[in-house]
């Protein structure tokens, strides 16, 4: 049985093993990418507080609106309950648009660009370097080889680990070890083996979750496995402002504010806010809350714990595939986890080559 599998390790690992080295390599430069902007342009979004109290929502929005083009409107804006964080404004275009302002001031004090780098690292971890889609509308030739690619490396982690996984507890004592004495060879081999255990869980993790954005049938399947069907809707409350003002957000936020002293961050738009919590899990949770644009007053709330759970599976794929839901440990070990899983192809084409030659 082993044979069978090492040569299913082998032949799956040589053709698709230099594009998992990309996958790997380019998610791995993406865990800190927030922490990484913020650092490279701090001014952007932190600010000194001042004696006085923060703008209100309503003045920093027709501040910020009076600054911008006809063409474009405040969406909506999140408040931080650090008072050394700029609050951030949503644009109405282009898409995912954001800005910065001082909430002392109303001074803008940047637009969100997201960097040439990270830009490149995300379409070669999605699409390498390609589209999404094809001219026909079709999936695009850059995301079928991610998808094929995290395919084949999920039997090459499975068929990897039935392989080595050792017989007792003092092979596997060695087998988890690295020895930096005895040769490059040998050194090669741990880190091959040692590397692709430590990691194994991880990166199973990151490629099964990953999946759900390659294939369809892969996505219903794996929803199925939950028991959640994915034409079920998300939960989330309608919008039923069709108003364009932001005269009531502070009134809105005030109340919010009272009922969760402990939220990470709120934000409002056009007659629906969300409040977000420190805690672990799916990180795209939130408490959901409708409100009158005319008057502030709440129309409606929508607990995260009664949301179906067609609403939260989406929120935790994407937890755990970029490894946030435990906080600051899970996301170094997530970004140690993927140079790993970038290294494997790389020591097995080492280990594969001096075999051959």
């Amino acid at each position: 049985m082993k044979k069978i599998l090492k040569q299913v390790h082998l032949w799956m690992s040589v053709p698709f093993g230099l594009f998992i080295v990309l996958i790997c390599f380019s998610g791995a430069m993406l865990v800190f990418e927030k922490e990484v902007m913020e650092c490279s342009n701090p001014s952007m979004y932190w600010v000194k507080p001042t004696e006085q109290p923060p703008l209100s929502l309503d003045e920093l929005c027709a501040k910020a609106s009076a600054a911008l083009p006809d063409s474009v409107e405040v969406m909506g804006i999140t408040v931080f309950p650090d008072p050394d964080r700029a609050y951030q404004l949503n644009l109405s275009k282009p898409r995912k648009a954001s800005m910065y302002i001082n909430p002392y001031t109303g001074e803008i004090t940047g637009r969100y660009e997201r960097a040439p780098f990270f830009k490149t690292m995300f379409r070669m971890h999605r699409w390498m370097l390609g589209d999404a889609r094809s001219e026909d509308g079709g999936m695009g030739v850059g995301k079928l080889i991610v998808g094929i690619s995290t395919l084949m490396f999920v039997f090459v982690l499975v068929s990897g680990f039935v392989i080595w996984w050792p017989r007792n507890r003092k092979v596997l004592k060695n087998r988890l070890s690295i020895k930096f004495s005895k040769g490059w060879r040998r050194f090669w081999y741990d880190l091959h083996v040692a590397g692709g255990m430590y990691a194994l869980v991880f990166l199973l993790a990151m490629a099964l979750t990953g999946l759900t954005w390659s294939f369809q049938w892969y996505r219903n399947g794996f929803y199925a496995v939950f028991g959640v069907e994915t034409s079920q809707g998300s939960g989330h409350p309608k919008n039923p402002s069709k108003g364009k003002g932001y005269s009531c957000w502070q009134e809105v936020y005030e109340q919010l504010a009272s009922r969760n002293p402990d939220f990470k961050q709120i934000t409002i738009g056009k007659g629906t806010a969300n409040v977000y919590f420190n805690r672990f899990g799916n990180q795209r949770a939130s408490d959901k809350y409708t409100f009158n644009s005319l008057t502030g007053e709440i129309t409606g709330t929508y607990l995260y714990q009664d949301t179906p759970d067609s609403g939260k599976i989406r929120g935790w794929i994407y937890s755990v595939h970029v490894g946030n839901w435990g906080g600051m440990v899970t996301r170094i070990l997530t970004f140690l986890a993927s140079l790993l899983g970038a290294s494997l192809p790389l020591t097995g084409y080492y280990l594969w080559i001096k075999k051959m030659f």
